[in-house]
């Protein structure tokens, strides 16, 4: 019940501005989603696999069916934003941007794939990372849905635990899914689920090494625009086999 007056709220919403002047949506900033992703690159990621990681979303970024969906609802554009975490500051490679046409999409992919790695601690302080994505969805609280993306390839052995965080409240009403990048068993699925995830819709997208990481973020970044698609039909079009599946 909770997904679907999540749903009909977020249509309430598509609906009250497909009534609204393109002019005037435009001078409120209308966005649809704020998505902040978080990239590993603790000391299990070696050069080859952070180049891999890096490339592969720019790849995922520029797929036509990714890239169809940023741009379905042109006057409630998603938010972007992209960080590296390992242990310490994290490095924020593109602060908060308006992904309005297929431009804007091919400069950040342009900027990841040029993006020299910044040598930082080995550890993985999955917490922190955490913390500093939900600062950073903090500030888009006008958006209609916060997604925190944490991306990696082991558990944390350092800073404050995730599920520390997650209880914490900081997280507010984001989302927090997770992409695991392992070819070994459901040992760190399990420990997301239990650890990082965090709200209704929340889900773990896997890549059975860096090599599928790219195929891995087209799925997630997929799956995460789907209702945001779903919401650009005219409300009278949409069925319940339309509905995100849980």
């Amino acid at each position: 019940m909770r997904a679907l007056s999540s749903f009909a709220a977020v249509l309430a919403v598509v609906g009250a501005a497909a009534m609204v002047p393109p002019q005037a949506v435009a001078a409120v900033a209308v966005c649809r989603q704020a998505l902040a992703l978080g990239l590993d690159v603790s000391g299990s990621v070696n050069t080859a696999e952070y180049r891999l990681q890096s490339r592969g979303l720019a790849n995922a970024l520029l797929d036509p069916e990714v890239s169809a969906a940023f741009l379905s609802m042109p006057h409630a554009p998603v938010r972007l934003f992209i960080y590296e975490w390992a242990e310490g500051a994290p490095r924020v490679l593109q602060d908060w941007r308006e992904i309005r046409d297929a431009g804007d999409l091919a400069q950040t992919a342009a900027l990841l794939r040029g993006n020299q790695r910044v040598r930082m601690p080995p550890a993985t302080q999955l917490g922190m990372a955490m913390r500093f994505g939900a600062r950073a969805l903090a500030a888009q609280q006008s958006c209609w849905k916060l997604t925190l993306d944490i991306s990696g390839d082991g558990k944390s052995n350092a800073g404050p635990r995730p599920r520390d965080v997650r209880n914490s409240g900081v997280l507010g009403r984001a989302t927090v899914n997770g992409l695991l990048i392992s070819s070994t068993g459901p040992g760190l699925e399990n420990y997301y689920r239990a650890e990082v995830l965090h709200g209704p819709d929340a889900f773990v997208e896997k890549a059975r090494g860096y090599s599928a990481y790219s195929d891995a973020m087209r799925r997630k970044l997929l799956r995460e625009l789907k209702i945001l698609a779903i919401g650009a039909l005219d409300p009278a079009e949409v069925t319940p086999a339309d509905l995100p599946v849980k």
